[in-house]
């Protein structure tokens, strides 16, 4: 129970307050006073006739104009609207003690480093700062600083900053320390919700399972060498995107990142695209022109689906990735460049070579180096790391704020397959949001597709029986098949159209959900 008192300011009406409480057996707990003419005191519950007394035993002393109930005191108020700032900040942020240990941190310091955010509480700093001598820093610099570092092999700036506060002779006491954490490339420490896609590094990938950790290490320690590349993955992984910060970590990344969507690109006009054509090799066309691999001399070449590439062309990238040498169409003499290879493929190139759709000599030359990116239904930890993610910046876009989300639709999320993986995340998360009707996010925003495994098991139908058997089986399996998706009775009544009355019957009809 708290109050708040309102006063003049007289000697002794604070110690007449506290004897008040000690006449009626009541524990202060806290107590605050403000200048303005406010005491504020915090003590458990009584019961309302204790209280009633209380509050007319108050009144009554000299000075106090008037006294009243409140839900928070002034300092608790301030704590809660500073947790809750610091939880919705998109950067790791953490608060250090003058004993060196973390006071608090936000769940984006947990993410980072893949720990349990209230387990850090307590915990020594140097457990997320190893390299920086934290106690020295506290006792001896207590200055603003910077310092670079690596976690699971990608980089990051560490900015630590002093919080002082100021005694009643308004001298300066170092009270904390708090640090933030960003991304190394991002020098104004200011990380973009949406990075330029031409300065993209490993920074700004989002995700904190092992596999996907293990697979930007990975990737980084590959883009150091200048070798052909080959990125495996299924649709809506992020094989350009990894593919551009592999360029952009090489040795060519001063240099050109050309997109070759092997898919899109006619036969016809391919070759041309590619590797240009003379002056005069085209009726009313007296220039040449360059194609898109001698544009990117000094840079890098990205075959996006490679596996759709015709034979012909096959022959063509294979002969150029040999010797870096190539004709123009219609043009005689070769000209040579240095570009570097990166191909990306959703299918399994050694089948299609297996199967003799794709060239065996050119599958070996694009495969020195290889990378493999897991979809999202094998790291399901990434999904609300990502999700969270993909909230912030969609808002920022759309103008809006933050919805508030329940655990509930974390894992409505983390139950779905996401066959278009981080794509089909983003997309979805955005599709949700424009259908909210108040600042709450819930699953029924969502309305995510039936994978084709669960429509073809739907569609097994048994047609033995009478007609009310069969449709009775039938709806069982349809409600059977939904309920992964929608799983309590009122989401499934709400996916549906009908109400929640019915379906919960037909669920405990039907036995649909009983564990």
């Amino acid at each position: 129970m708290r109050l708040e008192v309102q006063c003049k300011d007289r000697l002794g009406l604070t110690r007449e307050l506290l004897d008040i409480l000690a006449s009626q057996n009541i524990d202060l707990r806290d107590i605050e006073i403000n200048k303005a003419g406010l005491i504020y005191l915090n003590f458990p519950e009584v019961a309302f006739d204790e209280f009633s007394q209380l509050m007319a035993k108050i009144r009554r002393i000299e000075g106090v104009i008037d006294v009243r109930k409140i839900p928070f005191l002034p300092s608790e108020r301030r704590n809660m609207e500073l947790l809750a700032v610091l939880s919705t900040l998109p950067d790791p942020v953490f608060a250090i003690n003058l004993k060196g240990k973390i006071d608090n941190a936000n769940q984006a310091v947990a993410s980072l480093f893949n720990r349990d955010k209230e387990a850090l509480i307590g915990e020594p700093a140097n457990v997320l700062l190893p390299n920086f001598n934290v106690m020295y820093w506290l006792e001896e610099s207590r200055v603003r600083q910077r310092e670079s570092m690596d976690i699971e092999g990608m980089n990051y700036v560490m900015e630590i900053m002093p919080v002082y506060i100021t005694d009643d002779d308004n001298t300066s006491i170092l009270a904390s320390a708090v640090v933030i954490i960003k991304p190394a490339m991002d020098s104004t420490l200011a990380r973009p919700f949406i990075p330029e896609s031409s300065n993209l590094g490993f920074e700004h990938f989002v995700g904190s399972s092992t596999k996907y950790k293990t697979l930007i290490s990975q990737a980084k320690k590959l883009s150091d060498i200048d070798q052909s590349l080959l990125i495996q993955g299924e649709t809506g992984t992020g094989k350009e995107m990894l593919a551009r910060a592999c360029h952009n970590a090489s040795i060519r990344s001063g240099k050109a990142f050309m997109v070759v969507n092997c898919a899109a690109m006619p036969d016809d006009v391919a070759e041309t695209e590619l590797f240009g054509y003379a002056p005069g090799a085209f009726p009313n066309m007296p220039e040449g022109k360059k194609g898109i691999i001698e544009q990117a001399d000094g840079g890098t070449v990205f075959f996006d689906e490679i596996s759709e590439m015709s034979s012909l062309l096959q022959i063509k990238l294979l002969r150029f990735i040999q010797d870096g040498n190539f004709r123009r169409v219609g043009e005689e003499k070769e000209i040579h460049v240095d570009v570097g290879i990166i191909g990306a493929s959703k299918k399994e190139l050694l089948d299609l070579v297996e199967q003799g759709v794709f060239r065996e000599d050119l599958y070996y030359r694009l495969n020195v180096l290889f990378l493999e990116i897991p979809p999202l239904r094998e790291r399901p930890s990434d999904i609300a790391t990502l999700f969270e993610f993909f909230v912030a910046q969609l808002c920022k876009e759309l103008n809006i704020v933050k919805p508030s989300i329940s655990e509930e639709v974390y894992e409505y999320l983390r139950s779905y397959s996401w066959p278009g993986n981080v794509r089909q995340l983003k997309s979805s998360t955005l599709k949700a949001l424009t259908q909210m009707d108040r600042n709450q996010l819930e699953t029924s925003h969502f309305m995510l597709p039936i994978s084709e495994a669960k429509t073809a098991s739907m569609m097994d139908i048994n047609v033995d029986g009478t007609l009310d058997e069969i449709m009775k089986s039938y709806e069982s399996m349809i409600l059977t098949g939904l309920y992964g998706d929608f799983p309590s009775s009122r989401k499934l009544a709400k996916r549906l159209g009908v109400s929640h009355t019915a379906i919960a019957n037909k669920l405990r009809d039907y036995g649909i959900g009983k564990k």
